[in-house]
């Protein structure tokens, strides 16, 4: 598999697009205006305390209170309490937790008005950021992730990441950790530490620790009536994408700023320096996200209606409560397969653009899709196992049930940021009111014809478009038309009608007879 990262800046946000051959899986948008990323830590000011919900709102200076559950705590919240109170103080200069005593741990069904008062600063770290009227979420324990490794403080707890499978790897990794993590630390082993050299996770442990003492040297130098401030912030939205997904699949990196294109070559300096010559800079008027056929993925992919091979076709809505995805065939058919056999395929087809959709459109909370009926038992398992098996690369946390009785799959997925929302409907060329993007008429031709020349037997087809299309599909060389005709082993008259609106096309035969 080969991975490109496209990353386009400009003056006032950076978007990253994730191509895997070629194809749209991933797209993130940072704004300069983000000032509360997943990952940021604060020293905030606790607001509200509420009894009844065992919660507390807290100030960490967005214009909603943000939401802190007692189960977010931690449990040795005395702890970081005292050691931040000391730092603040300046009673404790040595941040490095060798000397330090812990507290005990809280009782983990308390209630949280023994343990937090109004007006009371503390530590927290983002955990999801603000979505639509809702302010963000935080919890109080700290931890600082690595490339390898994620550092948790006031932890002595070595713990390794489930995708690791081996258990001798798993048993090397503890070892290793248990004996250069310093005290007073805890760590969570990821899963591309995975048969790394004890150097590579000592380094990353060393950066990780470094960006703990920067961040309890600013608490120190942060005043009482300066809160709420940010004490630590996440690693900008590129090396954070690296940093999580990097491998050896990635073929390029490329971006048209000159800065983000220094910081991503020091980072992959970092990381993996035999990788650094993949990082290139976009100097060609043509726009960056044109060149790589970005921008048409974007606009034939974030539609309420998404197409697939073989006529198939998704249909996306979105509720208060729930997402709802709709599985359909379209007028497709196949003589050679059974019904049974024809859902299965479509289904199978649907569940990897499913697995896609939802990282592209970073989907959460609950996702109900309604597949084509199949009443073999062996069907229904082996959509199940391929859709597992396509969202197994989905880094965000989520559980699948098998289908229902009633065909249905539902899918939980961990909320963390915004849905991405884009707009693919433009106004209609034709007259009144929206349509979708122009250019995915393009994809809406080949789709029918493709269906027309496999499925069905017609000696001669004529296309008949508006003349804008026909001329669009006839320039350059190769033109589509061409390329259709090397593709298919036959040619396509393609027929300028001026009567056509502009998004109108139809097949017909050499008599003039519409093909359906």
């Amino acid at each position: 598999m080969k991975t490109e990262l496209i990353i386009r800046s400009n003056s006032s946000d950076i978007d990253f697009a994730l191509l895997k051959d070629g194809r749209l899986t991933a797209l993130n948008n940072e704004s300069n205006e983000n000032k509360f990323s997943v990952g940021d830590i604060f020293l905030a000011k606790i607001g509200k305390v509420l009894s009844g919900l065992n919660a507390s709102f807290v100030n960490v200076g967005y214009e909603k209170d943000g939401f802190l559950h007692y189960h977010d705590l931690g449990a040795q919240l005395k702890s970081l309490n005292r050691f931040i109170k000391g730092i603040s103080t300046g009673k404790i200069k040595d941040y490095t937790l060798k000397n330090f005593q812990l507290e005990k741990d809280i009782d983990k069904n308390g209630s949280i008005v023994d343990v937090l008062k109004t007006g009371q600063n503390l530590l927290v770290q983002i955990v999801k950021e603000p979505i639509s009227t809702k302010g963000p979420r935080m919890s109080s324990e700290i931890s600082i992730a690595g490339r390898y490794l994620v550092l948790v403080p006031f932890s002595d707890r070595v713990s390794v990441s489930q995708k690791i499978m081996d258990p001798d790897e798993k048993e090397r990794l503890k070892r290793l950790i248990k004996s250069i993590k310093p005290k007073g630390f805890g760590v969570i082993i990821r899963t591309v530490a995975e048969n790394k050299k004890v150097a590579e996770l000592d380094k990353d442990l060393h950066n990780s620790l470094e960006r703990w003492v920067v961040m309890c040297k600013k608490i120190r130098h942060s005043k009482a009536q300066q809160t709420p401030v940010k004490v630590l912030s996440e690693l900008n939205r590129a090396s954070s994408i690296l940093r999580d997904i990097f491998n050896d699949s990635f073929t390029s990196i490329v971006t048209n700023d000159e800065t983000m294109y220094l910081e991503t070559k020091e980072y992959l300096q970092e990381i993996a320096p035999e990788k650094e010559s993949i990082v290139s800079l976009y100097n060609s008027k043509l726009p960056i996200f044109e060149k790589f056929g970005i921008e048409r993925q974007i606009k034939t992919s974030f539609g309420k209606t998404v197409s697939m091979s073989k006529g198939a076709y998704l249909v996306i809505e979105h509720t208060e409560a729930l997402h709802v995805i709709d599985v359909n065939s379209g007028n497709r058919s196949n003589k050679a397969m059974s019904q049974a056999d024809t859902a299965l395929e479509v289904n199978l087809i649907a569940a990897s653009e499913i697995a896609r959709q939802l990282q592209l459109r970073d989907m959460g909370g609950i996702i109900v899709v309604d597949f084509i009926d199949m009443h073999l038992a062996e069907h229904r398992q082996k959509l199940y196992d391929h859709l597992r098996n396509e969202m197994a690369f989905d880094r965000t946390k989520h559980k699948i049930l098998p289908p229902s009785k009633f065909g249905l799959v539902q899918i939980t997925r961990q909320r963390v940021r915004p849905e991405l929302v884009i707009k693919t409907q433009e106004p209609n060329p034709s007259g009144l009111g929206e349509v979708e993007a122009p250019i995915v008429i393009i994809d809406k031709i080949e789709a029918e014809l493709d269906k027309l020349i496999t499925l069905k037997e017609h000696k001669k087809i004529l296309l008949n478009v508006h003349p804008f299309i026909a001329a669009y599909l006839k320039k350059g060389i190769p033109s589509i038309q061409h390329r259709w005709f090397t593709k298919y082993r036959k040619w396509i008259k393609i027929l300028p009608r001026d009567a056509y609106q502009y998004l109108n096309f139809e097949f017909t035969n050499n008599k003039g007879e519409l093909i359906e």
